[in-house]
């Protein structure tokens, strides 16, 4: 009998997650030109007040965090009902219920850690220019984090290289091959 590999059918929704600074907006948006995917960025659903808050300095709530996550789901399957392509979303989910809440919501959700040192993600912030978030916010968003668990379908990849490796990483690791491919 001859084993025939059978590849799994790419992801209907991918999550990329993480601390501020890390690249998300980057390489999600990086991920979806190169699949032929869409992109949904989680900060456009912040409200103008939930930005005001951040702008001020000070860390969101849970209260003010569910909304916004509702937002960015409602996004991504409108987006996926319209387009029908894989859509790879760019958000924090720094908790698990975050991602828990995202899962239920638009059912299958791999997840891309994306993870770095401390230093090197302070000096990104620092580097980063008409943003809302600011660098003072990351030891905030570094102490809520709670990283994925081996139970979430994920996977976890280093910053510290170039988008475009990290682009090709992540795909490979996905199995996500798509008719754009660079």
């Amino acid at each position: 009998m001859v084993a025939i590999a059978i590849r799994a059918a790419e992801p209907k929704y991918v999550l990329v997650m993480g601390v501020c600074g890390v690249g998300k907006s980057t390489i999600a948006q990086e991920i979806a030109d190169r699949v032929g995917g869409t992109f949904v960025e989680a900060d456009d659903h912040h409200s103008a007040g939930n930005k005001q808050t951040m702008i001020g300095g000070t860390p969101l709530t849970d209260e003010q965090r569910w909304p916004w996550l509702e937002a960015v789901a409602n996004a991504a399957s409108d987006e996926f009902s319209q387009n029908g392509e894989p859509v790879f979303i760019a958000c924090s989910a720094l908790k698990r219920r975050y991602r828990a809440f995202l899962r239920e919501k638009l059912g299958s959700l791999s997840i891309v850690y994306l993870s770095g040192a401390p230093e090197l993600i302070r000096r990104r912030l620092e580097d980063r220019q008409s943003h809302f978030m600011p660098p003072r916010l990351l030891d905030s968003q570094l102490s809520d984090l709670e990283e994925p668990g081996p139970d979430e379908e994920g996977i976890t990849v280093d910053i510290d290289c170039d988008p475009e490796h990290l682009v090709r990483e992540i795909c490979e690791r996905l199995g996500l091959g798509g008719s754009h491919s660079r």
